[in-house]
This record gives C-alpha cells, structure tokens and sequence, in this order.
C-alpha cells in the first residue's frame, strides 16, 4: 500500500486497476460543537500514518426519496469535510488534475456514492479529486450575524488542500479542472467568478447549470420557517443546539408545495462570494481568465418530475408558470411546430431549469472574454430519455451502479462504452491541455457540441427557446 506526506500527516492508501486511491482524508475539521454552522477550519494534524481506505462519513441529509437508500445516519455525526484522491502514478509529476463537486439540490449527495468512483477516469493520466461539503441547512441556511454559504467555503477549503497536498499525490497544483453536475455545476460556475477562489483552478467543466440563488430575504424566511417548525428562535445558540437529524426533520418547512421548487436551499447572495445568479459575475466581467465547458442533457425535465398526458396540460399556465407569461406557449409551438403539447412541456421545463441558465452562462462567459465550449447530450436511455443526471455514468465509466441503471437499464446497452470513452477523453484532454476537441462557442459562432453516437457539431440547437427567453424570461 501507497504511503503518502500530506500537509497533517502521513496516510496510506490503497490500490485497484493500477490506480492508487486515498479516502476519507480530512480537510477540514469536524464541523460541530463551535464549529457549528461556522467556515470550515484547518483540520488536526496526527502522528504515525493514517489508513485512508474507506470514505469518511456523508453530510448529514435525509434520503433522497421514498425507499432510496440513506447516506447518512444520525450515528455519523457532522464529521464529514474530507477528501478522496484516484491516482495513475503518485511518483509522478505534474499530472492534471480533476476536482468533483457532486450536485443533489444543494440538500443531499456524498463524495462516497459509487457513482462516483473515479478509478476509470484516473486511468485516462488524470489525478481526481471528489470530497463532501455540507448541504441543507447545515451548508446553507441563513443565520444572521454569520457567514452565508457555508457549503461553497466548503468546496474552497477543499480546493485549497489541492493546491497544498496534490503534487504528493502526482498532480500539477498549477492545472487544476473543477468539474461537477447541477449543483455542483453551479457551484464550480460561482467559484470561478469568486475573489476568494481565485488561483485555485484554471479550468471548469458545469454540467448541467441551474439557475437557484437565494436572496438574504428569501433565505432570512426559509430560517425562520424552519426555526418556527422546530419551535425555537431563529439564533446560532437555538439552532446549534438541536442534532442534525432533528433539523433534517424541519429543514422542508419552507416549501409550501411543488411551486416552491424541490429545495429550500442554494447559495445566498451575499456580495461576497455569491453576487447573483450563476451568469451574473460573468454578465459583469470577472471570471474571463477561466476556461469553460458547459452545457446540459437535451431533456434535462425527465426524472425531475411527471410529465402529464397532452390532453391534460395547459401550455399557458406551463409558460405563465415559469415566468414568460401565457402569451409564450404559442410562441413555443411556432419555434417548436413538430412537438406535441407533452414533448412542449418537458422543453418548456428543461429550459426553465437548466437549458436556459447554462445558455446564459455560456454567452455571458464568451462576453466577458472567456474561452467557453458548449454542448447537448441527447443520447437517450430506454427509461428516462436524455434525462437530468444521465450524463453522469458517461463522465465516470461506470454503468453498472444503481445510480446508472436508472437511465442505462441493467445490463447497461452495448453503446456505452464507446460514448463514456468519448466523453472521457474530451474531458480529460481539456484538463490537460485546455481543448476539448471541438470548436468554441462564441456570439459568432455559437458551436455546439452533440453528445450522441457519432458526435457532431452543429450551431446552437435550442435557438427558438433562446429567443423567447430574452424576449419574455425572468431578468
């Protein structure tokens, strides 16, 4: 077994597929006692050397549905601000390197869920990183008088052990990507605009970006309305006071009903680290310097939520609902004229969650100089088509977790493997060199990539929705 010096102390690890892997090192300490609801502090050192084989315990969360499994358990405390690292060569040097963040609605996900192993992706000469921040209200609930986004602070505290400790591991501290999906997606977009993240990465890679920042009012509310249901006063001392699953326990109070979304929870505006909505920094120039793939699953809706018979749907009050007002739907059927009023409405959804927010941070980023890739993934499974999340198995060559037979089936389709390497392969070649293989995106030249078997290029696919967007869509 690898024996590895890290900044606290000597941790040894283990290996599979040639590929050496250490989990469970602490970056942080234990978030709890004073360190409740506080920015994460430097970790304790320790003697002799540390096993790092198994994945240190998840952010407190509930399940993340009826029967699904639970990550963690009120057993597991709060000790869960570590890191996890795959490596091709730990003598090596100045391998790229790869930083997850996982996404799960800003209230669940875990560095440790097996979809995330990234053993296949290591073994492309890449050194990977994934590790926990805290979610819900643990990570981002609103406590007057303290730091907000306590989640993102998280993920820089991360970050920065990889620019201490990642050349013992073979990695290059000077060419790190971060990478991650939906929230965590949005959160690798807010970082690379962030005065506090600056130098820690050259290069992201947001898959599937949704729209989701909170105001200080909005999240002010959300707080009191949890610390109401907990029937306590919305203070540091009371809130601090109760264990994390007695606050799981309320932390949905907020949310009133399917109009309030699927989360109480996202990053707060704070004029420090957040500014606005993920495209806004860009919007105003900062984050120029760093390169940027996005883009986003073609029927990013599916798996979020039922999609109703044609007959059933209303396309006005779909369109009044996400904020273009009912004139939109006949707009959409124009843009659209080969959909029926089912296929209309999961677009109209996708758009609104995540197809139009990427699209926003693709252009804004190219506006404020930037080198930017997009792309759409339209290759489809047999259950949820190209849904939310599909992409994942892909990124990580694994197609044979619970998480992929969601979208893959079980046993996964022979196709698999081909498009995951393509996939693989671009992204670990942008980490390397900063090109991913096909044309930039730029207000020109709108490029994009088609994730599909064989893949394509082809101008911006979702033109008619852009359009209705700018004309009608929420500022």
């Amino acid at each position: 077994m690898t024996v590895v010096v890290t900044s606290a102390g000597k941790i040894r690890g283990t290996s599979r597929d040639q590929i050496a892997c250490f989990r469970g090192i602490p970056f942080a300490a234990p978030p709890e006692g004073p360190l409740r609801f506080q920015p994460p502090a430097p970790p304790s050192p320790w003697d002799g050397v540390r096993d790092t084989l198994a994945f240190g315990a998840a952010p407190p969360q509930l399940a993340p549905a009826p029967g699904a499994p639970a990550i963690w358990r009120p057993g597991d405390g709060l000790d869960c601000l570590t890191v996890n690292v795959w490596t091709p060569d730990p003598g090596a040097a100045g391998l790229p390197v790869m930083v997850w963040i996982y996404g799960g609605v800003w209230k669940y996900g875990s560095a440790s869920m097996p979809q995330y192993d990234a053993t296949a992706l290591a073994g492309a000469g890449v050194v990977v990183v994934t590790f926990n921040y805290r979610v819900g209200f643990e990570g981002f609930g609103h406590l007057s008088g303290f730091p907000d986004n306590r989640g993102l602070r998280d993920q820089i505290a991360a970050l920065q052990w990889v620019q201490d400790n990642i050349a013992a591991f073979g990695g290059d501290n000077a060419n790190v990507t971060v990478f991650g999906q939906s929230a965590g997606a949005a959160s690798a977009v807010l970082l690379a605009s962030a005065p506090a993240a600056r130098g820690l990465f050259r290069r992201v890679i947001a898959q599937s970006i949704p729209a989701g920042a909170r105001t200080r009012t909005e999240a002010h509310a959300a707080t009191t309305a949890i610390a109401r249901a907990a029937g306590l006063p919305a203070t540091w001392d009371a809130l601090a006071s109760l264990p994390p699953e007695a606050l799981l326990a309320v932390q949905d109070a907020p949310l009133r009903g399917p109009e309030d979304g699927f989360t109480a929870f996202g990053p707060v505006v704070d004029d420090d680290l957040v500014t606005g909505q993920p495209w806004t920094a860009f919007e105003a120039g900062a984050g120029g310097e760093v390169d940027l793939i996005c883009g986003f699953t073609h029927e990013e809706y599916r798996g979020q939520g039922p999609v109703p018979a044609a007959k059933d749907i209303d396309l006005g009050q779909v369109t009044e609902a996400v904020g273009l007002g009912k004139e939109a739907a006949a707009a959409y059927r124009e843009g659209y004229p080969g959909l029926s009023d089912d296929a209309l409405f999961t677009g109209v959804l996708s758009d609104a969650l995540v197809r139009m927010p990427t699209t926003r941070v693709a252009q804004a980023h190219t506006r404020a100089g930037g080198r930017t890739w997009l792309y759409d993934f339209t290759w489809q499974g047999d259950a949820l088509g190209a849904a939310h999340g599909i992409d994942v198995p892909f990124t990580f060559g694994n197609p044979n977790t619970r998480y992929a037979a969601l979208f893959l089936g079980s046993p996964p389709p022979a196709d698999f493997a081909d498009l995951s390497e393509r996939l693989r392969t671009a992204w670990t070649s942008f980490a390397r060199t900063g090109d991913p293989g096909w044309p930039r995106f730029t207000p020109d030249q709108p490029t994009t990539r088609i994730w599909n078997l064989p893949p394509t290029d082809t101008a911006y696919p979702l033109e008619a929705s852009r359009q209705i967007w700018e004309r009608t869509g929420p500022a």
